[in-house]
């Protein structure tokens, strides 16, 4: 049975595959190929590619040719583990790509299955219940990989605990113009300038409305008795949790009014709701994380939500994202407003607009934007520390910046993480970090004789 599957989810690939011509670059790109309704017998025209297009077509039907082959002699959990180990083979033609370009193919591919899907089951001591839902891995996309959800059930497949959508701003908006994301492969780390580039809440409510209803017939569907005393499995988008990331647009003059309206429409699809207040790329943003500021804006938007008429779960949890670039005085603040007005968490961190090193020896850090991966672990686990403290572990938190393997997202968790989020070692080394992560995180929790990962948050100032 899983054999068949195997070869039946092959012959599915490949006839993809055969009926757009590759997965970009070149010739048209995605879906370029179009039949001739005058002359239906003949074969369609394969359109030219590029030279990139050709390597990459060549590589990934390779893959899936070999693939085919293997699937028909191994069990499905094998044949799962060589998928993902296969994809170590086509990540490094994305970096022949521009950086936008890689990124917008990724989403793409994401969105319409051409991704592996994670079919083994995670370890045990990895699951971890948080805001009333269990998480079967505390590892987490960030938000800003899937913008406008456009492949959130791709992502989810692929193994994450959950994924984050977005930024989402009220209007649709184009960022700023490009060039505006930069490499520093060397160093593991990115730059971008981004600012807040949205298709706007109308478009991604669609979305989302669309997978949300999938959702439900699914449950309809389903025959299993769920126990009511049972913390419920995935969440409103599939079998992971789903936040959804709020933004302002970057001439709103109204930043409270562009969040509400981003929980009226958008926090009924949302496992968990992010007040974005940290991008250094929209201007004056930062500002709204001041102890007065914060605290007029979180009261605002927690009325919004509690506002709307919500089922036996509830409203979702609303958490504040901030910024590595703060002072001790500044965390104080934003851990006495977290604390008094019951936040429900805490993302910590988003980009920086200094250059740690190795990455400030690199020309291309004299670029202007916030940065992202390794150089960002120590400074973002320090904040993620600080934060654990003053909130006394009270509050859920999410360590995010600079993790790339499993040892990172434990340091995370043992700094006072509950969850972790990362998005730089994935755009680089792609799908198949997901489940090595996943191995080496719950080998580093038995290694030091932690039974889950709740006894291990904290674990380094308790």
């Amino acid at each position: 049975m899983a054999a068949r599957a195997s070869r039946n989810y092959i012959k599915d690939l490949l006839y993809q595959n055969a009926k757009i011509g590759a997965f970009g670059g070149g010739g048209g790109g995605l879906g370029a190929v179009r039949h001739s309704s005058s002359v239906p017998k003949i074969r369609p025209k394969i359109p030219q590619l590029s030279k990139k297009g050709r390597i990459f077509t060549a590589a990934f039907l390779g893959i899936v040719i070999s693939g085919g082959a293997y699937a028909s002699t191994v069990d499905e959990a094998t044949f799962c583990g060589w998928l993902f180990s296969a994809t170590k083979l086509v990540n490094p033609f994305f970096a022949y790509l521009d950086a936008e370009t890689a990124h917008h193919l990724a989403v793409a591919a994401a969105a319409r299955g051409w991704v592996p899907r994670e079919k083994r089951p995670d370890p045990s001591i990895l699951g971890m219940d948080v805001w009333g839902r269990r998480f079967s891995n505390p590892i987490g996309l960030s938000a800003g990989f899937d913008k406008n959800a456009e492949a959130v059930e791709g992502l989810l497949g692929m193994g994450f605990g959950f994924v984050e959508i977005g930024s989402v701003t009220p209007a649709p908006q184009d960022g700023n113009p490009k060039p505006r994301i930069f490499r520093l492969r060397e160093e593991g780390a990115i730059i971008n300038r981004c600012g807040f580039n949205s298709e706007g809440i109308v478009a991604v409510a669609k979305r989302l409305g669309a997978q949300h209803g999938k959702r439900k017939l699914a449950e309809t569907s389903s025959t299993a008795p769920v126990s009511n005393d049972e913390v419920p499995h995935g969440g409103k988008a599939g079998p992971g949790i789903l936040g959804v990331n709020l933004g302002k647009n970057k001439t709103s003059e109204d930043a409270a009014a562009d969040y509400v309206q981003g929980v009226h429409t958008l926090s009924q699809y949302a496992d968990y709701l992010v007040i974005n207040i940290s991008s250094p790329n929209t201007p004056g943003l930062r500002k709204l994380q001041g102890r007065k500021q914060l605290k007029d804006l979180v009261k605002k938007v927690q009325a919004a939500r509690d506002e709307m008429q919500w089922g036996e779960e509830g409203p979702p949890p609303l958490l504040v994202k901030i910024a590595p670039d703060l002072s001790k005085l500044d965390l104080e603040d934003i851990a006495a407003v977290a604390l008094t007005l019951r936040l429900d968490g805490l993302i910590i961190t988003n980009t920086t607009i200094g250059r740690p090193d190795p990455a400030s020896k690199n020309p291309v850090s004299e670029e202007t934007g916030g940065l992202s991966g390794k150089p960002l672990f120590n400074l973002s686990t320090n904040v993620l520390k600080d934060m654990y403290l003053l909130t006394r572990g009270k509050i859920p938190l999410i360590g995010c910046g600079g993790i790339s393997n499993g040892e990172d997202a434990y340091k995370k968790i043992r700094a006072g993480a509950s969850l972790v989020q990362l998005y730089t070692a994935f755009a680089y080394e792609g799908p198949a970090l997901i489940p090595q992560m996943k191995v080496e995180l719950a080998e580093c929790l038995e290694r030091d004789g932690f039974k889950s990962i709740a006894e291990a948050i904290g674990a380094d100032y308790r």
